[in-house]
């Protein structure tokens, strides 16, 4: 295990579990936690926000470390919350830090100062992404082939008063290459909806998937789980044993080990 400081009383902005690094697969969990370091207190929000997921998302720190341990795969967990930073937006996005998250002000960043958004960037934010592309790079090394790279999320059973009916839901942009057989897998149980870049459309450039993965050609997926059945152990337990023989069984196509032709290594789409 890997914890990696910020400069501020030691607070982990990242978890790695480091794993086997020759397994060709990378677990992300970029809302993982809902941790603020002591100088910000709660940000001005009463306790009971940190419950919400509006700081968190909830299940994922716990299935994020059953499946790494029970495939044996490396995987990267942001260590504070975002409504601190969000490490699954750019650095140069507006909502980068939140003013405001499902009708909840957050006094702690309004108003904010250039200085105190730059060092959270430096402190926090940039950190996790160093940690995530070290440990990509450590896998691809390792295996002198492209990774697999699947992030994990969850997010509420219901928006603004209508109930969701997916219980999972696979995100994606333009590379439908992991993103095909996690929906056929998944949608093989009868009991299961899911969703196909629903609730949320998975194109949003300068995030954590656009940059470590669409950028570089390496074949990913995000995978949003509802948070009401990942809410207990016994959820999360449940997720786990349905979700590893799925990923087990994409990291032995080879197909999923190929970087993308289209794609520069280097930078954006050719």
């Amino acid at each position: 295990m890997t914890i990696g400081n910020s400069r501020m009383n030691h607070f982990n902005a990242f978890e790695i579990l480091p794993r086997d690094h020759d397994s060709g697969m990378v677990i992300l969990g970029d809302h993982a936690m809902n941790r603020l370091p002591e100088r910000y207190g709660s940000l001005g929000l009463p306790e009971a926000a940190f419950s919400r997921h509006i700081a968190y998302d909830i299940g994922i720190e716990g299935l994020v470390r059953k499946l790494s341990a029970k495939l044996g795969v490396p995987a990267v967990l942001s260590g504070f919350s975002r409504l601190l930073i969000d490490p699954n937006r750019g650095e140069d996005d507006p909502t980068l830090i939140m003013k405001i998250s499902d009708g909840a002000i957050i006094p702690g960043n309004h108003p904010i100062t250039s200085e105190e958004w730059n060092y959270r960037v430096e402190t926090f934010h940039r950190p996790y992404h160093d940690a995530v592309s070290k440990t990509i790079d450590k896998v691809a090394n390792a295996t002198s082939r492209a990774p697999l790279v699947l992030s994990l999320h969850s997010y509420t059973n219901a928006w603004k008063g209508i109930p969701r009916p997916w219980h999972a839901a696979v995100l994606w942009d333009t590379d439908h290459r992991a993103v095909a057989p996690l929906l056929d897998m998944l949608r093989r149980d009868p009991d299961l909806v899911v969703g196909d870049n629903e609730p949320y459309d998975g194109a949003l450039k300068g995030d954590t998937m656009y940059r470590h993965c669409m950028l570089t050609g390496i074949p990913h997926a995000l995978l949003e789980v509802r948070q009401d059945l990942i809410g207990s152990e016994a959820g999360i337990s449940e997720w786990a044993e349905r979700l590893a023989p799925i990923f087990e069984a994409m990291n032995a196509d080879p197909a999923l080990h190929a970087y993308n032709v289209h794609v520069s290594r280097t930078g954006p789409y050719e």
